[in-house]
This record gives structure tokens, sequence and C-alpha cells, in this order.
């Protein structure tokens, strides 16, 4: 497996590779969620590549940036064992030599659910998306589902621009007491992280919208929202200042 941390390191890889390539974008500090995309892409492709980039443009908090993990090391290792070929870590001088002049913006799924609380997270979501398939320029691209907002806005990107990337939605991966396995769950208390669960169970109730969101409230969680949006139940709390998201299918 080599790191690359330049554009230019990865051009010279790609020129002698044969066959597809298999492309995850990550912010790091992976679990098994990320793994199972890996997983895919191996199964699909004969070359896998992971980004790991903690994009800053993305964070409408900055308290919330500082204390993303990172933990490029330990990634790696994983990584290694699960037969990537390539991690494409670079910095933000590489990714935004405009210094995040030219932003691509969407201008209607993106104003709601997450995107109506965090103004400018899609943009920044969808901005270094877009840069990072110019220059992997992969054949497949694996994202997961519990972020399915995300996953919607980027399918509608390659379709709206016509770009070669084909998006491969891949299923929630969720711990065994049913918590969507996401990397803010490390910073969770011991306590939080066994109220955490009761989230999701609250999403698969046969209540209105509203009467989950006072569930979860009496249960302790500070609720941003509970809709139901594309036939699906979307949510979004916070649990020891972490903000957790999750949806299920209706």
């Amino acid at each position: 497996m080599k790191i690359l941390k330049s554009i230019q390191e990865w051009k010279d890889e790609k020129k002698n590779i044969v066959g597809k390539i298999g492309f995850v974008p990550t912010m790091g500090a992976l679990h098994l969620g990320h793994l199972s995309l890996v997983r895919f892409s191996k199964k699909d492709c004969e070359k896998t590549i992971v980004s790991i980039f903690v994009n800053p443009t993305q964070f409408n908090d900055p308290n919330d940036l500082k204390a993303y993990p990172r933990m490029l090391e330990e990634d790696a290792l994983k990584l290694e064992n699960e037969g990537v070929d390539y991690i494409f870590a670079p910095e933000f001088s590489e990714l935004y030599p405009d210094d995040y002049s030219y932003v691509v913006t969407e201008k209607k799924l993106s104003n709601v659910l997450c995107g109506k609380s965090r103004p400018g997270h899609f943009d920044g979501v969808l901005s270094v998306v877009m840069k990072l398939f110019n220059i992997v320029e992969a054949d497949k691209a694996y994202f997961g589902e519990k972020d399915y907002q995300q996953l919607e806005l980027i399918k509608g990107m390659v379709e709206a621009f016509f770009m070669k990337t084909q998006i491969i939605p891949c299923p929630t991966i969720r711990e065994e007491d049913g918590l969507a396995m996401s990397s803010r769950n490390l910073r969770l208390s011991a306590e939080g992280r066994l109220k955490a669960p009761l989230f999701h169970r609250a999403l698969l109730m046969p209540k209105t919208c509203e009467e989950v969101k006072n569930h979860l409230e009496k249960l302790g969680f500070k609720v941003d929202y509970i809709e139901e949006r594309l036939d699906r139940r979307f949510g979004a709390v916070f649990l020891d200042n972490v903000r957790l998201i999750d949806n299920v299918a209706r």
C-alpha cells in the first residue's frame, strides 16, 4: 500500500493502473462502516484508493472541526490489512489552491434536514467531493446510506455535471445495539455511549415525528430534527454535545 500526499503522485501512479479503480472518500477515524465500503470496492474493482482528509469547509462549527479525531497511522494500518492499494492524504493547500474561492452549491435538497441547521455544510461536502472525483477519476465511488442526504446530493451532482464516476450506495453498518457506526461515536462519554442506541430505536417507533421528538427529549437528547422525506425517516440529535444522525426506511 502506498500513501500519497500530492495530486502529482497519484497521477504518476494512475498511468500504470490496468482495470477499474474504486474510490472511498473519508475523513479518517475509520470504523467498520468505512471498511465495509472498502470491501465493496475490493470486490468490484482491480484497485482501491481511499482518501483521508478532514475537510474544513464542511464544518460550520470551528470547535467541531478541532475536536474531529485524526489518526492517520491507525487508519493506514486498518486499510493495509484490508488490502487497500493507495491512501490519498493531501494537505489543505493541495486541494484548495484557490483557498475555497470556488464553491459547488446545490439549491434544493441541501437546504433541508442537516443543511438547514448547518449552513454551508453541503457546499463544503460537494466542493471537496467534486475535487476528489476530478483528481482520482475513479470508475466507482462508495458511500454509506447513514449519510443518506449526502449520498443523494452527490448522486445528483454527478448526474448534473456529467461526471464519469458511478456512485455505489452501501448499507448502514451498525453496532450490535443498533447505533449507526460513526467516527463521532468516539467522542461520546461512557454514559452517552450506553444511551446513544435509543436514538435508532426511537426512529423505528410507529409514532409521529413529533411524538418521536418528544420521546427523545424526555430521554435527555437534544433534538435537531425528526422528519420524513424520500420515503425515509431522518433524525439528528445531540448527546454529550456530539451530533448524531441516522435514518431508516419507511
